[in-house]
C-alpha cells in the first residue's frame, strides 16, 4: 500500500496540485471581475423583488439547474419567498405555478437554452418581470429580460474550457449578493433565520426556552434549610443533578449547595455531621425565568463560572432546574 502511494505521490502529486489551485484561481478571478462589474442593472434587480408581492421563480436548466435550486433555497431561508421551476416542465403544465404577482429570475450562461427561450413569450404575456442571469448580453435571454445581470466569464475552469466550471460559480454568486442584499433590506435577524431553520443549529439556540429542557417537579432537588447534611446528600444523590437547591417555607430559592461545594468541605477536613443544609449553602443563587432562551442560560454559565441553574417563576418560586448536561442533550451547546 505504502509503494502505491510513494508511485502516485511521485507521479501525480504535483499536477493535481497545480490543477486544484488553479481552478480555485480561475474561479476567485472570475468572482472578482463580477464584483467590479455589478452595477445599477443588480440594484434594479433587488429593488424588483423587493416590491413584488409573490414569489421570485427561479430558473435554470443542467448545472444551471442545480445553481438556480440553491438560489432558490437561500432566497427562501433569508425572508425572501421563492421557487424553482424546471423549465422542461414549466411547458407542460408547471408554468401554471407563476402568478401575476411573481418575478422569474432565469439563469444560462449562454443565454440560448432552449427550454428558457421557448417560455419568453409566456412569461411576458404575464406582464412579469424577467430577471436574466447570462454571460452573453446579446442572447435572446439577455435582450429579452427585463433586467440583465452579466455573469461571463474570461475562461472555465476545466483545462478544455467545456465544463461549467467558474460560470456556474458566478452565478451561485451573483445569487448569493442578492440574496444578502435582500436580507439586509427586509430587516431579516438572526431570530427570523433560525424560525425557517427549527432543526439547525442557530434554531436550537434561539428557539429553546429554559422551560422545553429544565428539569421539573419531582426531578427538581430541593431541602429546607434546616435539613442535616445526611438529608442533603441523600436528596443529591437521588435527582443527580450535581447540586440542591435550599428553599423557604414558600418555595422560593435562597440558597444551592454542589457537588463542587461538598468536595471543598472535605478537602478542607470540615466534620459534615453536625451541619445543616443552611449552613453550609451558597447564598443567593443565580436563577433564571422559564420563559428565557436556554442560550441565555450558556452564557449565564460562563460568566459565573457554574454549571447549575435554578430555574424560578415570576414570583420567584422554584419550578425546575438545569445543568450543563441539559444543555447539552438539547444540543444547545
Amino acid at each position: 500500500m505504502m509503494k502505491i502511494k510513494e508511485k502516485l505521490k511521485s507521479k501525480n502529486y504535483e499536477q493535481i496540485l497545480h490543477l486544484g489551485r488553479q481552478t480555485l484561481e480561475v474561479e476567485a478571478n472570475a468572482i472578482q471581475a463580477l464584483r467590479d462589474r455589478l452595477d445599477e442593472q443588480f440594484v434594479n434587480a433587488v429593488e424588483t423583488i423587493l416590491k413584488i408581492k409573490g414569489r421570485v421563480v427561479v430558473m435554470g436548466m443542467g448545472k444551471s439547474g442545480h445553481i438556480a435550486t440553491k438560489i432558490a433555497a437561500t432566497l427562501a431561508s433569508t425572508g425572501t419567498p421563492a421557487m424553482f421551476v424546471h423549465p422542461a416542465e414549466a411547458s407542460h403544465g408547471d408554468l401554471g405555478m407563476i402568478t401575476a404577482q411573481d418575478v422569474v429570475l432565469a439563469l444560462s450562461n449562454s443565454g440560448e437554452t432552449e427550454e428558457i427561450t421557448r417560455l419568453l413569450p409566456l412569461i411576458k404575456r404575464l406582464g412579469i418581470s424577467l430577471i436574466a442571469i447570462t454571460g452573453s448580453t446579446t442572447s435572446t435571454l439577455g435582450r429579452e429580460a427585463t433586467i440583465f445581470i452579466d455573469s461571463r466569464v474570461e475562461k472555465e475552469a476545466c483545462p478544455l474550457n467545456l465544463a461549467p466550471t467558474a460560470s456556474t460559480t458566478a452565478q451561485l454568486a451573483i445569487g448569493d449578493a442578492i440574496a444578502v442584499a435582500l436580507l439586509d433590506a427586509r430587516g431579516f435577524k438572526s431570530e427570523d433565520f433560525a424560525a425557517s431553520h427549527p432543526a439547525g443549529a442557530l434554531g436550537r439556540k434561539l428557539l429553546t426556552h429554559v422551560s422545553d429542557i429544565m428539569r421539573r417537579d419531582s426531578q427538581v432537588p430541593a431541602v429546607a434549610p434546616s435539613v442535616n447534611m445526611n438529608e442533603l446528600l441523600q436528596e443529591m444523590s437521588k435527582k443527580g443533578l450535581g447540586a440542591t437547591a435550599i428553599i423557604d417555607d414558600q418555595g422560593r430559592p435562597i440558597g444551592i449547595f454542589t457537588d463542587g461545594d461538598l468536595r471543598r468541605l472535605i478537602e478542607k477536613g470540615v466534620s459534615l455531621k453536625d451541619l445543616s443544609a443552611k449552613e453550609v449553602m451558597k447564598s443567593a443563587p443565580q436563577t433564571i425565568g422559564q420563559n428565557a432562551l436556554a442560550v441565555d442560560v450558556v452564557g449565564i454559565m460562563e460568566e459565573r463560572s457554574i454549571n447549575t441553574l435554578l430555574v424560578v417563576d415570576d414570583s420567584g418560586i422554584l419550578r425546575g432546574a438545569l445543568n450543563t448536561n441539559d444543555l447539552m442533550r438539547a444540543k444547545v451547546i
